[in-house]
């Protein structure tokens, strides 16, 4: 996925929505610049497909050896996939932050919740800050 179409939560999760046959599913991982930031990532805490999940609140952690960070759905809904390879491979968060790194996939509830988040643009700004 290119990171200039996605759209950004200010906590840093990334975000790419996309219709199937029942409604929208949301691709959800963190930005190239949170894993740059946190370093040498040594684990990370997944939630369980069928989770519930509300925008905001947390669905995992990730540790590094410099902190841990929790991780936060950018939208509501029902977590419907996971990248169970992800604890076992953390270098792929390295190596392919929007691609092979992305966290969870969430059945949205509420499509509305989208207008919420940052483009490309305006995540990038938050970051130079």
């Amino acid at each position: 996925m290119n990171p200039e179409t996605l759209l950004y939560a200010e906590s840093h999760e990334w975000l790419h929505a996309e219709d199937d046959a029942v409604g929208k599913v949301a691709t959800i991982g963190i930005s190239a610049f949170a894993i740059e930031e946190l370093a040498d990532i040594v684990f990370i805490n997944l939630p369980d497909v069928g989770t519930e999940v509300n925008a905001g609140q947390e669905f995992g952690e990730i540790e590094s050896v410099k902190a841990v960070s929790d991780l936060y759905a950018p939208v509501s809904g029902e977590i419907i996939e996971v990248n169970s390879s992800l604890p076992d491979n953390l270098e792929t968060l390295n190596q392919s932050a929007y691609v092979e790194g992305w966290m969870i996939k969430i059945r949205m509830r509420d499509e509305s919740e989208l207008a919420k988040l940052m483009d490309f643009a305006a995540y990038q700004k938050q970051c130079e800050q």
